[in-house]
């Protein structure tokens, strides 16, 4: 069999239930066409370097159940060949070597980015679609459309927070989790929603950026409080790490136990949010002689390599399929979506945001009725607490405080909450 237009699968970026379902679906469509396919291991890792030993022959035999399992069959990596010219063309060239001119990308907005500059690079040489997989759901689709494996992440962390839970109410405790969902909240809010958490916690929420330390910690203080004056010692607050992004450095780096590099600046990604805001929160309660058990808890890693419940099964599979179709009936440059069970492929143009000249991401539209609903039935300082005097009553005398003195410490909260939802007839 001729090996022209060859079609190579390659995965970038974090694992994502689902990956193996389009790898399968996108092998079984091409070979059924009589056209090879090749598992390029480790995404872009060893074709930016030039070496074209790390690659498989996929064959129907060989994907036909891997549906099933999470994980990727081909491994996975987040290597970057878009820092540089050179890097694109020794990519290109390492393709070319394989004899692969049609290419298949599955990630997120970074392996989209990488997608489309390899495409534009290759001056017609390749031809390439990407397929979004991320469990932030923060790719730049429709509002009905989610990323493949965000539904098994929600899935199975609302499993686990359920647990959580059971525990918070059974030992008298309070839970802070942190999500995946380093630039949008969808994931956290997925599994807060679903879950009944006393509340939620997203970067897209506060309107001032950076957003100060003692914004959250106050938040969250004001949660346990309103909590307590209800009698209940036990909360679960799930919150996306990617608010630890919008925290001013300023404040963290007040704090004596953050890592700093040798210019004494916060390594931000080494910070432990959950244990920040544990300390921050402990500290704060006791300035009102309140105090609570909390626990930091990160859930992530737990969530990328399951396997995939049957909607994600489902949508993946179509999704491959359509991908290998797409680039075996002469298509290029687009990123495939299912949108109202039909196909339709995303130039990558129109992925582009002008402003960054990278991918678009998708944030939560805190604008949405699904948002106001979700603030509704969270337990936190709302605007009516501090228009209903026997409420606020109630939660000054939990915190020892006046009236008075309890507005002055808490009502800056309200700033950012959304106006009321109103139905139109």
């Amino acid at each position: 069999m001729s090996t022209a237009n060859r079609i190579g699968i390659l995965v970038g970026g974090g694992p994502a239930p689902g990956i193996n379902s389009v790898i399968g679906a996108a092998t079984i469509r091409a070979r059924l066409y009589g056209v090879d396919v090749v598992g390029i291991q480790d995404g872009f890792q060893w074709l930016m370097r030039g070496d074209i030993q790390h690659v498989e022959p996929l064959t129907i035999e060989n994907v036909s159940r891997i549906h099933f399992r999470g994980g990727s069959f081909v491994g996975i990596a987040r290597a970057n060949p878009t820092v540089s010219e050179e890097l694109l063309e020794t990519t290109v060239l390492s393709l070319l070597r394989l004899n692969i001119s049609l290419l298949i990308t599955i990630g997120g907005d970074d392996t989209a980015y990488s997608a489309l500059r390899l495409e534009q690079h290759s001056a017609g040489r390749l031809r390439v679609v990407h397929v979004p997989k991320t469990i932030d759901n923060d790719l730049d689709l429709p509002p009905s459309v989610n990323t493949f494996g965000f539904q098994t992440a929600r899935h199975v962390g609302c499993d686990i927070v359920k647990n959580l839970m059971v525990d918070a109410r059974t030992t008298s405790r309070w839970y802070f989790v942190i999500s995946m969902g380093r630039k949008a909240g969808h994931l956290a809010l997925g599994i807060g929603k679903a879950a009944g958490t006393t509340l939620t916690l997203i970067p897209e929420e506060f309107s001032a950026k950076p957003i100060p330390l003692k914004t959250l910690v106050d938040t969250l203080v004001g949660a346990i409080i309103k909590r307590l004056s209800y009698g209940r010692t036990d909360g679960v607050a799930m919150i996306a790490e990617g608010v630890v992004l919008s925290i001013d450095p300023k404040d963290l780096s007040q704090l004596g136990d953050v890592e700093k590099d040798e210019h004494g600046n916060v390594r931000i990604a080494e910070v432990d949010i959950g244990d920040i805001l544990k300390k921050a929160v402990l500290a704060r309660l006791a300035e009102f002689q309140l105090s609570s058990t909390i626990v930091a808890k990160n859930i992530g890693y737990e969530l990328r390599c399951a396997d995939p419940i049957p909607i994600d099964m489902e949508y993946t599979r179509d999704l491959g399929y359509c991908a290998a179709r797409y680039l075996l009936d002469g298509g290029n440059a687009a990123m495939i979506s299912m949108q109202g069970d039909q196909f339709v492929p995303i130039p990558f143009r129109d992925i582009l945001d002008p402003e960054t000249g990278r991918a678009r991401l998708r944030l939560v539209d805190i604008a949405s009725t699904r948002y106001s609903i979700a603030r509704r039935y969270m337990i936190r300082l709302r605007r009516d607490d501090f228009k209903d005097d026997h409420e606020l009553a109630r939660f000054a005398a939990t915190a020892n405080l006046s009236i008075e003195k309890f507005r002055a410490e808490f009502e800056s909260l309200i700033a950012d909450e959304p106006p009321p939802l109103v139905f139109k007839n």
